[in-house]
C-alpha cells in the first residue's frame, strides 16, 4: 500500500481499532492513550456518522484547514479522561480570531490519541478529515512539525479546557508559542485541547506529511493479520517495507523491562527504561523519553535516535506500548523505524533532531545504525 492509496475513504467505525493500533505505533510512545482516542472517535462516528478522509490534493488552495489536538503530559491524560469538548472550544475560538470557518480538520501528529481525536471532531462538525499530519509520528513540542519547517506560523493558537475556558496566544515565533502554551497547559490542568497552525489548503499541500492516517490503518491491519497468521512482527515489517516513509525497520532488542523511571514535569512525561536481554548475556538497552521515545542505546552504542522512530511493543502480540503504560517486568521488543524523508532535512533536524532534546550526538539514520549493528 502506498502512502496515499486509501485517501478518499469513509472512516467507518470498523476501521478505528486498526487505526488506533497503527497510530500508537507511529506515536513512538507518545501522542496520548490510543484506547481513549479510539473510544472517543467511535462514539462520534456512531453518533454523527463517518467523516470522509481526503487527500491534501483534494483541498482547495483557499480552504481553511484547522488542526485538532490535545496537549499535555500523556500520563495525566490517562487519569484525566478527555472528550472532544476541549478541542472544539479551541477550534471555535480560533475561528472567531481568524474570521474563517473550518473547511477541513487535520491532525497535528499521527500518534495515539492525537490521531483519533481529529476523527471525532471531523465527525461532529460534518467536515472532511485530511489524510496527513505535521510529523508522520509524534513529538512533544508545538514547533516540532513540518508546518514550521515550511514557514507556517503556529500563531494565533487557541487553548481550551473542559471548563469552557480558553486563551488565544499570539507569539513572536513558534518556540515562544510552545513556551506560552506549555505554561497554560500546566495552569489549566496539564491536559488541554488546542488548535494551532491555522492554514489554507495551499499551505497544507506544501507542508504536510501525506497519507499518514491511511498508513496508521495499514500498520494496525498488518499487526492484526500477523496475529492471526502467527507472527505479528514479520507481518508488520513486511508491510512497513512497502511504504514510502517507514521502509527501513528492524527489531533492535528483545527482553524484559528491568528498571523504569518516569515523572511528570513541566507538562511532559519524562524518564527512561532499561530492558534486560532475553539471551542471558547481561546486555541491557536503555530507552529515554520525553512523551515519546527519543533514543535507544546498548552501552555506548546508539541503535536509533530522533527523528527516526523508536517503538516498544509487547513481545508476543506486537501491541505498541506508550510511555505512560510501560511497566516493570513487561516482555518487549524494541523496533527502530525510519521517519518520513522530509523529517531528515537540515532545517527539520534543527527543529526536532537530537540537539532539540539536549542529546549531544548527531542524527544517524536507522538504516546506517542497523547495518553497523
Amino acid at each position: 500500500m502506498s502512502s496515499t492509496q486509501n485517501a478518499g475513504f469513509e472512516l467507518k467505525a470498523e476501521y478505528l481499532e486498526d487505526m488506533a493500533r497503527g497510530a500508537a505505533f507511529l506515536g513512538a510512545g507518545g501522542g496520548g492513550d490510543p484506547y481513549v482516542g479510539s473510544l472517543t472517535a467511535l462514539h462520534a462516528v456512531r453518533t454523527y456518522g463517518a467523516p470522509r478522509c481526503i487527500s491534501v490534493e483534494d483541498l482547495g488552495d483557499d480552504d481553511p484547514v484547522y488542526i485538532a489536538a490535545m496537549m499535555g503530559a500523556p500520563s495525566v491524560m490517562v487519569e484525566k479522561l478527555t472528550g472532544i469538548d476541549e478541542i472544539e472550544i479551541a477550534i471555535s475560538a480560533l475561528e472567531r480570531q481568524t474570521g474563517r470557518k473550518a473547511k477541513a480538520i487535520m491532525p497535528a501528529e499521527i500518534g495515539g490519541l492525537n490521531a483519533l481525536a481529529p476523527v471525532a471532531v471531523a465527525a461532529k462538525r460534518g467536515l472532511p478529515l485530511v489524510d496527513a499530519d505535521g510529523m508522520g509520528r509524534a513529538f512533544p513540542e508545538l514547533q516540532m512539525v513540518t508546518f514550521a519547517v515550511h514557514g507556517v506560523s503556529t500563531s494565533p493558537l487557541a487553548v481550551g479546557n473542559e471548563h469552557g475556558e480558553y486563551q488565544i496566544i499570539n507569539a513572536r515565533d513558534n518556540k515562544a508559542s510552545e513556551n506560552s502554551a506549555r505554561r497554560l497547559v500546566i495552569e489549566m490542568g496539564a491536559s488541554v485541547g488546542i488548535s494551532c497552525y491555522p492554514m489554507l489548503g495551499a499551505d497544507a499541500k506544501r507542508s504536510a506529511v501525506r497519507g499518514t492516517l491511511s498508513l496508521a490503518r495499514g500498520i494496525g491491519e498488518a499487526i492484526a493479520r500477523g496475529r492471526r497468521e502467527g507472527d505479528p512482527f514479520e507481518s508488520l515489517m513486511r508491510y512497513l517495507r512497502t511504504t514510502e516513509y517507514y521502509n527501513q525497520c528492524g527489531v533492535l532488542f528483545s527482553g524484559k523491562i528491568a528498571d523504569l523511571e518516569r515523572k511528570t514535569e513541566g507538562g511532559f512525561t519524562l524518564g527512561a527504561c532499561k530492558i534486560l536481554s532475553n539471551e542471558g548475556d547481561g546486555r541491557e538497552m536503555e530507552v529515554i523519553f520525553q512523551n515519546e521515545y527519543l533514543r535507544a542505546r546498548c552501552g555506548d552504542e546508539t541503535r536509533t535516535i530522533v527523528p527516526d522512530l523508536t517503538c516498544i511493543l509487547d513481545a508476543e502480540s506486537a501491541e505498541p506500548i506508550t510511555t505512560e503504560t510501560l511497566r516493570y517486568g513487561q516482555r518487549v521488543k524494541v523496533m527502530g523505524v525510519s521517519c518520513a524523508p522530509v523529517m531528515r532535512s537540515k532545517a527539520a533536524l534543527e527543529l526536532f533532531g537530537p540537539g532539540a532534546f539536549g542529546l549531544d550526538e548527531p542524527f544517524k539514520p536507522i538504516e546506517e545504525l542497523i547495518a553497523a549493528g
